[in-house]
């Protein structure tokens, strides 16, 4: 499942279709990948490292981070991910990365500055809003994460229709986003 994502979306990537909208083969296939994971879980439990190796746990990570169109499977997988690297079986970061993706879809402020979006005004990609931001590196580094890597300084602005144009990549993500039940229906901001 894990190989058949990266090359889906490297495909993808290589056609110049991702980016703007999120692609419908990619979101069947990361349905598809969800339900499959889910079903694992529900006989197996969560894949953890004494059970499918790292290669594996990274796998399993790899799917429910991107299983975006799954809000209840993403919070259960957190739960689980957090009880499995409490007990040495997953790295604490697959757990922190999961809970930034889900407080940035909730339009809530992460807490490890691993999720990051294209600044409207000068295009640059930025950290998501910070829960703590003097404290963030003391938060990555207490799940195996390094510093933060150094954020871009306001550059030139870009034109107006180009950021338009990023914003209205973000109405639209936003959107989606709330149709998936992630946010309030008004995602009008």
């Amino acid at each position: 499942m894990e190989t058949e994502d990266r090359r889906t979306r490297q495909e993808l990537f290589d056609a110049g279709a991702l980016g703007d909208q999120y692609v419908p083969r990619l979101q069947q296939l990361h349905a598809r990948n969800a339900a499959r994971l889910h079903e694992i879980i529900s006989t197996q439990g969560w894949p953890h490292q004494d059970l499918v190796g790292t290669d594996g746990a990274e796998a399993a990570w790899l799917i429910v981070q991107h299983a975006i169109g799954e809000p209840d499977f993403q919070r259960q997988a957190l739960v689980l991910l957090k009880e499995q690297a409490a007990q040495g079986r997953v790295p604490a970061w697959h757990g922190a990365y999961l809970e930034d993706r889900i407080a940035m879809y909730e339009d809530r402020p992460q807490r490890y500055g691993t999720q990051w979006i294209d600044d409207p005004i000068d295009g640059r990609i930025r950290p998501w809003p910070l829960a703590e931001p003097v404290q963030v590196n003391e938060q990555r580094a207490s799940v195996g994460l390094g510093p933060l890597r150094p954020v871009p300084e306001l550059g030139p602005e870009l034109s107006h229709a180009e950021q338009q144009t990023i914003k209205e990549k973000h109405r639209w993500w936003r959107q989606w986003l709330a149709s998936r039940g992630w946010l309030a229906k008004d995602p009008s901001h």
